[in-house]
C-alpha cells in the first residue's frame, strides 16, 4: 500500500476533476471501484447472500459495478430512489439474513439532514444487526467532520475510495465507520500532482514503507555498530512498565539494551530481563558515552521520582546528543518550547497525558484529536509527536500528520504504551534508522498496532507480555543480511 491522502470532500472532488481532465474515463474508475468493493464483500461476507443497496449518486454507481463483478453469486441489488417505497423490499431482503449488506446510498456529497424515511431506512439497517460494508462513507455521515446528518448507517468496515475522508477519522465518527480500508488503485491520477489545494489535504493515512527501505545489515556488523538504547524507568509499584518498555526495545533488535531502574525495583526488573543489562539509578548519574537513544518515563510515577529526575531529564532533552523518546510521567518534565537538540526528539502521550500538557480534559482531546495533535506539535516544535489512541497520529510542526491504520481495542490494557515507547527507542537507537526519524516512528507505530492485530487474529486473551514478544516480528530492525 502506498501513501494515502486524508482529504476533505472538496479535496476529493478536486482530485477527481484533475483525473477527468487528464482523459481518464469516469466509467473506467467506477468499474475498478466496483471490483474493489466486490473483493471486499467476498472477504467480509464469504459466499453470501449479499444485499447491495444503491442510491442515485456515484456511490450507487460503485455498488452497481460491484453487483456486476459479483455476477453468479447470491446477490440482491436494491435500487433506492424513494426510501418510503423501498422500505418493504429492504425489510424483506434483510429477512433472508444476508451475510453482508453493502451500503451505497449516500457518499461525500450529502450536505443536508436525512428526511424521515431515509432515517427510518438507516434505523432498519442498524436494527437488523447485519454485517455492513460502507462504500466511501457510511450513509448519513458528514464526510467533512464525522458528525451525523440525523441518522447514520452503522458499518463494520468503510472502504474509502482513493483517499480517506477527514470525517472518517473524527472521533464523532468512531461508532459508525468500523474498520477503515481504502480502494486506492482505482485509476485516479497521482494525488500529489493533481493540484489539490493544500487546505483540503489534512494529512496521510496508513500505508507501509516500500520493501527495502531499511538498509541491509552488513555481514560483518557487530553489536557496537547497531546502537545502544537505554531505558530509564520504573519505581516501587510500577516496575512492570520498565520491563515492558525494555522488552519492546529488544523487539527492535538494536545492538545493546540497558535498563536503568529504581534501586527498590532492581531485583524484580533484573530477574525478568535476560537479554538486557540492568543498573540501579544510583550506579550511573548521566547518559553513558555510546548510548544512541534514551527512553524516559515508563513506570516513573512513584513517590519522589519527579523531584529526583525532572531537572536532569529536562537538561538531557535540550542537550543530550542521543535521540530521546519521552513517555508517561516524564512528559511533564521536559517543558514546552522549540527543540534545541540536534538528535531527534519524540513524545508519546496518550489522551490523558495530552490533556494534562494542554490544560484540558481527556474528553476534549478525544473530541478533536487532530486539533490536540496540532497544539502539541506547536508546543514542542521540532519534536515528533505520537498522540496515541484509536488512529494514533504522528508528525511534527510544519508537516502533515499521519494517521495509523493498524491496532485494535485490545491494545487498551496497561503496558501497551510502554511496549511502544521501548520499541520506538530500540528502532531509533540504530543509526541507520535514526537518519529518517519520522519514517521510523511511523513504521514503529504501525508495527506495534499490527502486532496487536496478529495476536487478535489468533484469539482474545493476549496480554502486553504477548505484545512485547510479538512486536517486531512483522518486519522491524535494520534489515536483513547484506549480500
Amino acid at each position: 500500500m502506498g501513501t494515502i491522502p486524508v482529504l476533505t470532500p472538496a479535496g476529493m472532488r478536486a482530485w477527481e476533476r484533475a483525473t477527468w481532465a487528464a482523459g481518464v474515463r469516469e466509467e473506467d474508475v467506477i468499474a475498478r471501484v466496483g471490483d474493489r468493493v466486490a473483493a471486499a464483500a467476498l472477504r467480509l461476507g464469504g459466499a453470501g447472500p449479499f444485499l447491495l443497496l444503491a442510491g442515485k449518486g456515484h456511490n450507487g454507481d460503485d455498488v452497481r459495478a460491484a453487483a456486476r463483478a459479483l455476477r453468479g453469486r447470491d446477490v440482491t441489488l436494491v435500487e433506492i430512489g424513494d426510501p418510503a417505497l423501498a422500505l418493504p423490499g429492504v425489510a424483506s431482503a434483510l429477512g433472508r439474513r444476508p451475510s453482508l449488506v453493502v451500503d451505497g446510498l449516500f457518499g461525500t456529497g450529502l450536505n443536508r439532514p436525512l428526511s424521515g424515511d431515509w432515517a427510518r431506512l438507516a434505523g432498519l439497517l442498524n436494527s437488523a444487526r447485519a454485517r455492513v460494508l460502507a462504500v466511501d462513507v457510511p450513509s448519513g455521515l458528514n464526510a467533512l467532520d464525522g458528525t451525523s446528518w440525523g441518522a447514520v448507517v452503522r458499518a463494520d468496515e468503510t472502504m474509502a475510495v482513493g483517499g480517506v475522508k477527514t470525517g472518517l477519522l473524527a472521533s464523532a465518527a468512531t461508532p459508525w465507520v468500523g474498520r477503515v480500508s481504502v480502494a486506492e488503485d482505482v485509476g485516479l491520477v497521482p494525488w500529489e500532482g493533481a493540484g489539490i489545494p493544500d487546505g483540503e489535504i489534512a494529512g496521510e493515512w496508513g500505508g507501509c514503507e516500500p520493501e527495502g527501505w531499511v538498509p541491509m545489515r552488513e555481514r560483518d556488523v557487530h553489536k557496537g555498530r547497531m546502537g545502544h538504547v537505554m531505558v530509564l524507568g520504573g519505581s516501587v509499584g510500577y516496575h512492570g512498565a520498565e520491563v515492558m518498555a525494555v522488552r519492546g526495545a529488544l523487539g527492535a533488535n538494536p545492538g545493546l539494551v540497558t535498563a536503568w531502574t529504581h534501586p527498590g525495583c532492581y531485583v524484580p526488573v533484573a530477574a525478568q530481563l535476560a537479554s538486557a543489562m540492568v543498573w540501579p539509578w544510583d550506579a550511573v548519574r548521566e547518559v553513558p558515552w555510546g548510548v544512541t537513544c534514551v527512553v524516559v518515563g515508563p513506570g516513573m510515577a512513584g513517590e519522589g521520582v519527579a523531584e529526583a529526575w525532572r531537572d536532569r531529564v529536562r537538561g538531557w532533552w535540550d542537550g543530550c546528543p542521543a535521540t530521546m523518546v519521552v513517555d508517561a510521567s516524564a512528559l511533564e518534565w521536559i517543558g514546552p518550547g522549540k527543540v534545541r537538540a540536534v538528535a531527534p526528539r519524540v513524545i508519546t502521550p496518550h489522551p490523558g497525558e495530552a490533556a494534562r500538557l494542554l490544560g484540558m480534559t481527556a474528553a476534549a482531546v478525544q473530541a478533536d484529536r487532530s486539533g490536540a495533535w496540532r497544539r502539541l506539535a506547536g508546543m514542542f516544535e521540532g519534536a515528533w509527536v505520537v498522540l496515541k489512541g484509536h488512529g494514533t497520529i504522528v508528525g511534527r510542526a510544519g508537516g502533515r500528520p499521519w494517521w495509523n491504520s493498524t491496532g485494535n481495542p485490545w491494545l487498551a490494557q496497561g503496558g501497551s504504551g510502554d511496549v511502544l515507547a521501548g520499541y520506538l527507542g530500540g528502532l531509533l537507537a540504530q543509526p541507520q534508522l535514526a537518519e529518517d526519524a519520522g519514517r521510523t516512528v511511523r513504521h514503529g507505530v504501525r508495527e506495534h498496532g499490527a502486532a496487536a492485530d496478529r495476536l487478535q487474529a489468533r484469539g482474545t486473551g493476549w496480554t502486553t507480555e504477548d505484545l512485547a514478544r510479538e512486536v517486531g516480528r512483522g518486519g522491524a530492525g535494520a534489515g536483513g543480511v547484506g549480500a
